[in-house]
Parts: C-alpha cells; sequence; structure tokens
C-alpha cells in the first residue's frame, strides 16, 4: 500500500484470527497463532495508523493468545466486544449485554440436545456449533440454530464446519473497518470465512470513496468460494498472511 503513495501513518491492517492469523484446527480450544503472528503484528502497530484484530473468538481469548501483539486494537465476537492488545480492560457492546441471558440459555439447551461429536463453544455474547468432527451433524446443527434463532430472535449464521448464533445487533467486522477506518488512505482486511464477507463488502464502499483498499482471503481447501472471489489477493493461509505482513514491514 506504500506504493500506491500512502504513507503508513495513513494506512490501517484489519485481521482476522482463526484462519487468518491461526491455523484452523479441529479442537478450538487448542488454536494458536502462527508463531510469528504476534512480533510482526507488534512492529506493525509500532508503524502504521491502525492495526487491528477483529475475530468471532472473545477478547479475553485474543488477549491471551496475542499478548506480544503490542498495541493492536481487539475487537472480539464480531465487534461485540474491544480492548487492547496492550490492556486486560474490555468493553461489551451494550445492546448485546442485554441477550447475554438469552445467549446462556440457548448455549444450555444445545449442550443438553447436541449429538455426540457436535461441540457447543461458549463465547458469553454468542454461541458456536462445531460439527468440524461430526460432519454427518452438519444438517442437525443447521436446523437446532434456525429454530432457537426463530424462538429466540438471536440470528444465525453460518461458518467453517459451524453455525454461530448471535444477538441482533447490527455489528460485524464490516461496521469495525467502516468505523475505524475514519482519517485512513488505505485499508487491508485480511480473512478467510464467511463472517469477513461484511469486511470485504465494507472495503469496496471505501474504495468507492477514494481509499486505497485491499482484501487478502487466506485461502485452503476450507475457504469458501465467495471469499475467494471477493478477493483482491489470495495467499496460502496464515502462513501466506504472516508473508504479507513481513513485506508490509520492507526491509
Amino acid at each position: 500500500m506504500e506504493r500506491a503513495g500512502t504513507a503508513p501513518q495513513l494506512a490501517g491492517v484489519f485481521l482476522d484470527f482463526d484462519g487468518t492469523l491461526a491455523p484452523i484446527v479441529s479442537d478450538p480450544a487448542s488454536a494458536a497463532p502462527h508463531p510469528e503472528a504476534p512480533g510482526v503484528v507488534a512492529r506493525l502497530s509500532d508503524r502504521w495508523g491502525r492495526v487491528v484484530i477483529v475475530s468471532g473468538r472473545p477478547v479475553e481469548y485474543l488477549l491471551s493468545h496475542l499478548s506480544g501483539a503490542g498495541t493492536a486494537e481487539l475487537f472480539g465476537l464480531y465487534g461485540l466486544e474491544q480492548a487492547s492488545a496492550a490492556s486486560p480492560v474490555v468493553r461489551t457492546h451494550p445492546e448485546g449485554e442485554k441477550w447475554r441471558p438469552v445467549v446462556g440459555e440457548a448455549a444450555a439447551a444445545a449442550e443438553r440436545e447436541a449429538p455426540a461429536g457436535v461441540h457447543v463453544e461458549r463465547k458469553g455474547l454468542t454461541v458456536t456449533l462445531h460439527y468440524r468432527n461430526a460432519p454427518h451433524h452438519g444438517a442437525w446443527v443447521t436446523r437446532f440454530a434456525a429454530e432457537v434463532a426463530a424462538r429466540t430472535g438471536l440470528v444465525s449464521h453460518g461458518g467453517k464446519m459451524s453455525v454461530e448464533l448471535r444477538p441482533p445487533v447490527h455489528v460485524d467486522k464490516g461496521t469495525v473497518v467502516r468505523d475505524l477506518a475514519a482519517g485512513l488512505q488505505a485499508v487491508l482486511f485480511a480473512g478467510d470465512d464467511l463472517g469477513d464477507l461484511p469486511a470485504f463488502a465494507e472495503l469496496h464502499r471505501l474504495q468507492a470513496r477514494g481509499l486505497v483498499t485491499v482484501a487478502v482471503a487466506a485461502g485452503s481447501d476450507e475457504t469458501p468460494a465467495e471469499v475467494l472471489a471477493a478477493a483482491d489477493v489470495v495467499v496460502d493461509g496464515p502462513a501466506g498472511v504472516v508473508d504479507l505482513l513481513q513485506a508490509l514491514l520492507g526491509p
């Protein structure tokens, strides 16, 4: 982006976590960032105007796994939570907070009813049902999430071998990019799943306003075709993302 004439201080780098900075694993709790990711993010945060991790993970999780990420801003649960890699203070979206009891009840129902192999991941303000270890139960997960959504008002979102239930609050990776791109002249976003599409769409809107934008897909056998089609650049998973970020830092 520097080659496009934009100084680093006026540029922003926005990054997903799972599948982008961290390889996808069968057990979500065992995910870890690429070994070089925290360091390169820290160096970027010292030099670039804005460096943001925006993930479906809770912020507490991001804080525990990106403690060496300098002053990068952390947005968890698609923007329902936020903090800084340099501070343990977590702030939650007030509208999302109202839905915490409903999400808790949905998670409890999932834990009672989910067939063997389906993992229920409680995230506080959201809950995700993973069927990576039981792909034959994907239809059950989709149906269960749709029924809970219809009954409670939560919203069902599909992802890689998973379905997530979230509060009906207009916050997503796109709104995070929109809000934090103010004052920037160039914005890069890197992601790998359906939840990253709103951020890619926001890049198109920013480009129409004259900003330099780059949509990066962390490619793998599981990356949805829609994500690959929306990207300007496709790299080879988290290792490719780290290489790209190293290139942004220069020699």
